[in-house]
């Protein structure tokens, strides 16, 4: 049953990095995208369907983790309190820049609150991708369970004296390339004449940041943690998940080449499926690795919540998980093709 809810975990991790990860990386594009009002309603149209709803996936992750491994959920929070506080600013912030940019027609009000959108846009997947890099390089824990960690320490992931040193801004930075990339594609699919064009050329440069910057985060893993690049060589599920997002990453350059957009986003869906995937099979069962002793680690199977509540959160989660598959593919049919902005005044 640990390993189910392992699974099932790790699935609303990344279903919430590829849905809410392209307005991510819209938003991050989107003053260089869009050059004048009726440019950056376009990307605001792009994303203004699925955006509020994509960020539910990350409330869903947070219940899951509550109900099957609190434990880790309470140790986390506790040890990265700044690093929460940080996210949580800038969760409030994009969207209360989404909401409220139109509300007043002056320029000052819609230039101001697009650089908070853009900025927390920005901000966001590299405090994520920062927080992706704790685990897997490790946490002080301790005997009791605890740990805590300031923003800044020495900058050396070996000490783990901080949240942000060398290796966690390399995966934070390359969360952000790979992220707007993916919001590049989407763009490049949704978004109206000239943001389209602008974005698709946007696409090529980020897509070769991208594959760089995954092979410095490769080899930087494999110097700290060369225990979790062994287990992903050596298990086969893990070792097939890395193919698949490699041939998933060289899929989305081709079909974006050829202006398959729509294609390259969903090929860009499963280069972020696969690499998050092979990562937590890799990591299994260890959810938050102690980086004093590895007796001291927290891991699916010494932090789940008993066997009765894993089984009744299970028939929960079952129904309700295709009900919120239903409503996104609803909602992906009932704005599929080009989304055309608003007139000024109405909608974003």
């Amino acid at each position: 049953m640990e390993m189910i809810w392992f699974g099932i975990v790790s699935v609303m991790a990344a279903l919430w990095v590829v849905l809410d990860g392209f307005d991510m990386g819209a938003g991050a594009l989107h003053l260089l995208v869009a050059r004048e009002e009726r440019e950056r309603r376009s990307v605001l149209a792009a994303i203004g369907p699925f955006w509020d709803g994509n960020e539910v996936w990350l409330l869903a992750l947070g219940g899951a983790l509550f109900l099957a491994f609190p434990a880790v959920l309470a140790t986390a929070f506790s040890g990265l309190y700044m690093a929460v506080f940080l996210i949580t600013w800038c969760l409030v912030v994009r969207g209360l820049s989404l909401e409220v940019r139109s509300h007043v027609s002056g320029r000052e009000w819609r230039a101001f609150f697009d650089v908070l959108f853009s900025l927390s846009s920005l901000l966001l997947p590299v405090l994520f991708g920062a927080a992706l890099g704790n685990v897997l390089r490790g946490f002080p824990i301790d005997a009791s369970g605890q740990f805590s960690l300031g923003l800044f320490g020495d900058f050396d992931p070996r000490s783990a004296s901080g949240v942000l040193d060398w290796y966690t801004v390399l995966v934070g930075v390359m969360a952000l390339v790979a992220l707007a990339h993916h919001g590049a594609l989407w763009l490049a699919y949704k978004a109206a004449e000239p943001v389209r064009a602008r974005a698709a050329r946007f696409a090529k440069p980020l897509w070769l940041g991208t594959g760089l910057l995954w092979l410095g985060c490769g080899l930087a893993t494999q110097a700290l943690r060369p225990d979790l690049m062994q287990s992903a060589w050596s298990r086969p599920l893990s070792l097939a998940l890395g193919v698949v997002a490699l041939a998933s990453f060289g899929a989305a350059f081709v079909l974006a080449k050829r202006g398959r957009h729509g294609l390259a986003f969903v090929a860009s869906v499963a280069f972020l499926l696969g690499l998050l995937a092979a990562t937590a099979s890799a990591a299994w069962p260890t959810m938050l690795r102690s980086s004093l002793s590895t007796d001291w680690s927290l891991t699916a199977l010494n932090s789940a919540t008993p066997a009765e509540g894993l089984a009744t959160g299970l028939i929960w989660w079952s129904l309700a998980f295709p009900i919120a598959l239903a409503w996104l593919f609803l909602l992906l049919r009932r704005h599929r093709g080009t989304i055309q902005p608003a007139a000024d005044g109405e909608g974003y």
